[in-house]
């Protein structure tokens, strides 16, 4: 595996001269401040380069941009009205752009709205660290009462409606403005002044759109640019939905095993593949992430290595953010999975036979407390997660265990 580290550009906490210190030897990024839909000019992808392979002092960093994470698909792809059409010629331009400059693997999403939900940003670990939470009976007070989307109440189940009314009675106004603040954090343009009609105007823009429409729009976008992907030796991969359920009445279409052969039946190429996030799918109880990776090693293209763990065995349920090797995914196991799987690709004589993983999010600890990085990045949780997993690979990639 080819361990690399998210960066978000020259406004990240984490410098580039920090991430040469975590052993990282290569940088997932995006042109973050450009709009979605619009072309990602070759200029633009050429400064994100220099940026990464520059220290602060002017001397080389030794880093490279292996991952674009990620190239957005815009609203109206999903939704197929306004642009879309210019949207996706303008996303096979920047994918042009993106060859052009010897990058290869590109991540996007296919979230309607929402591109991850939180219901707590910094959740009191007993350690005296903090991590992200999604509870659902804060998410359906929301919902419910805070919003109050029309038949948001049918969606879960009594026990988890009367505690989100009791939990909402309880809240004074500050409590209520904090939860909405952290469930619109994953929204496209949000930010503390987002107001709830704001809200309600994304979603409206779904009325009538069913998860088979939302999931046929996929494939047709797929259709429409894993040919120049292919053109271009890209290998596109599909982030799995944050959490891998429907929240607020819009359709999910990438949550399952079952969702992601789908897609990838489809559109069968080695241009349409999928990013495996053992957080994200990790929510679910019934997602098997160790039988994931053997039965669908073959199209993962990317990998992000976190763990969350569970409050119950529903499959719309409550999670936090857990250390890298201490949740519900047995992270072991998955990386055994990958390491079989690289061998085979090497066997096989592919030239992405190493693929690139990054850790996924990390806890707040130590001086990440006082630094209100962007949620889920905090710089030493992260190098923590990252030295777990480098140990866990370097064992199961010794010769001597008879995994290469």
């Amino acid at each position: 595996m080819r361990q690399t580290w998210r960066w978000f550009g020259p406004k990240d906490l984490a410098s580039i001269d920090d991430v040469i210190q975590t052993g990282a030897a290569g940088i997932v990024s995006a042109l973050h401040h450009l709009p979605n839909g619009v072309v990602w000019s070759a200029e633009e992808v050429a400064t994100r380069h220099a940026e990464i392979g520059a220290r602060k002092d002017g001397t080389a960093s030794g880093l490279t941009w292996d991952v674009v994470e990620s190239l957005p698909v815009s609203e109206d792809i999903k939704k197929q009205k306004g642009d879309w059409r210019a949207h996706i010629e303008n996303y096979k331009i920047s994918l042009r752009h993106i060859a052009e400059s010897g990058l290869e693997v590109v991540c996007y999403n296919f979230m309607p709205v929402l591109d991850w939900t939180r219901t707590n940003l910094r959740w009191d670990l007993p350690n005296g660290g903090s991590c992200m939470r999604f509870d659902i009976n804060d998410f359906a007070a929301f919902d419910i009462h805070v919003l109050g989307r029309h038949g948001a109440g049918a969606d879960y189940s009594n026990a988890i409606a009367d505690e989100a009314g009791r939990r909402f009675s309880a809240m004074d106004d500050g409590q209520k403005k904090t939860l909405t603040r952290n469930v619109t954090m994953g929204l496209p343009g949000s930010s503390d002044s987002m107001s709830l009609d704001d809200v309600r105007g994304h979603l409206a823009e779904y009325d009538g759109i069913s998860r088979d429409r939302l999931r046929a729009n996929f494939v047709d976008f797929l259709e429409a640019v894993v040919p120049t992907a292919e053109d271009l030796g890209v290998r596109l991969c599909c982030h799995p939905d944050d959490p891998p359920f429907s929240l607020l009445g819009l359709p999910r279409v990438m949550s399952s095993e079952d969702d992601y052969r789908f897609i990838l039946q489809a559109v069968d190429s080695a241009a349409n593949g999928m990013t495996l996030c053992t957080g994200s799918l990790g929510v679910r109880p019934d997602n098997d992430l160790p039988g994931m990776m053997e039965r669908l090693g073959d199209k993962v293209h990317f990998l992000h290595l976190r763990n969350v763990r569970r409050d119950s065995g529903d499959i719309m349920g409550s999670f936090f953010e857990s250390e890298h090797l201490g949740g519900d995914v047995d992270m072991v196991a998955v990386i055994a999975a990958v390491v079989r799987e690289e061998r085979r690709r090497r066997k096989a004589g592919r030239a992405d036979h190493t693929i690139p993983m990054r850790p996924d999010h990390g806890q707040d600890i130590l001086d990440d407390l006082g630094r209100r990085s962007q949620p889920g990045y905090p710089t030493i949780g992260r190098m923590k997660g990252l030295a777990e997993l480098r140990g866990v690979i370097n064992v199961l990639e010794h010769a001597q265990l008879g995994l290469n």
